[in-house]
């Protein structure tokens, strides 16, 4: 069983869970909360992301990408804890059963839905596998972005509220959290660069180098930082300073994060992944708290 929960990669796990509160602390600022939706998001999240995490695990080992002893955690097909048919199996039924719960959401989105469960579904895997694996080609942090970021908040805001709608407060918040969610991969891709390098998998920090990809990771985080200011532009100043609070903390982690290699950089993808989730509660707290400008831009009606 440690095994298996090795391999969900826990601390990474609340990445997910950020784009689902983030989308629902969109949906309470326009008077849209629904629990079941919100919990039925939750649970597709974290299991497209446990999907893509084996996937992940699997491929690379199917294709050579991986080594015993490697810098980051414990690759539990890789070190033999897991068989390669046992981790296969693995993805299809948490596949299975991650569609099967997400499929429900029709119910409040529409059958139109179905087509992002797919889109959501093929990326899991594409992370990793097919032709043109995202994750070997520099294009996972984009990926990251828009899967962790614009889908969950985008449309865990819509099936609560029934309203497609992009405003200012969901296209920053999405496009914020779906920056922190980059930055939990830079950090990955960080730390295993040297391990990456030597099996020819070309993730951004290998094409570009640490000092670049370093440089992002800050700039994402000011961004990410701008960005939620933006959200909440209209909002008390006690609400700004709150973003403020968090760019500070993502500076102390930018700043540790470049006199560390190997493994002591799993603290920094650790708390990278809960500074994330620990904004989209403040942000859910704001929401709850604030109603919204019945004047407000609308970016997409």
């Amino acid at each position: 069983m440690k095994e298996w929960i090795e391999a969900m990669r826990l601390r990474t796990l609340p990445v997910s869970v950020a784009g689902v509160v983030g989308g629902t602390a969109c949906a309470i600022y326009h008077h849209g909360f629904s629990l079941l939706p919100f919990l039925v998001c939750l649970f597709f999240a974290v299991g497209a992301q446990i999907t893509s995490n084996f996937a992940n695990e699997y491929y690379d080992f199917k294709n050579g990408l991986d080594k015993k002893g490697r810098e980051g955690f414990r690759r539990g097909v890789t070190e033999g804890d897991i068989t390669p048919e046992a981790m296969k199996r693995a993805i299809y039924i948490t596949l299975a059963v991650t569609i099967c719960v997400g499929a429900s959401l029709i119910i409040w989105g529409g059958w139109w839905l179905i087509f992002i469960g797919i889109a959501v579904a093929v990326f899991a895997l594409a992370y990793s596998a097919g032709p043109f694996p995202l994750s070997h080609h520099g294009l996972g942090e984009i990926a990251v972005w828009i899967f962790f970021g614009f889908v969950p908040v985008v449309f865990t805001e819509y099936v609560q509220t029934q309203i497609f709608r992009i405003d200012s407060i969901t296209f920053f918040t999405a496009a914020a959290i779906g920056l922190m969610a980059a930055n939990v991969l830079i950090v990955n891709n960080y730390r295993d660069m040297e391990d990456d390098k030597s099996v020819g998998k070309k993730t951004s920090v290998v094409i570009l180098g640490r000092r670049v990809m370093g440089a992002v990771y800050y700039a994402d985080g000011m961004l990410a930082a701008i960005f939620l200011a933006m959200a909440t532009t209209t909002l008390p100043f006690w609400i700004s300073a709150g973003w403020l609070m968090y760019f500070a903390l993502h500076s102390m982690l930018w700043s540790r994060m470049r006199t560390l290699t190997g493994k002591d950089l799993n603290d920094i993808l650790k708390w990278t992944s809960l500074l994330m989730f620990i904004v989209s509660i403040y942000l859910l707290v704001v929401c709850a708290s604030l109603r919204p400008d019945p004047n407000e831009f609308i970016i997409f009606p």
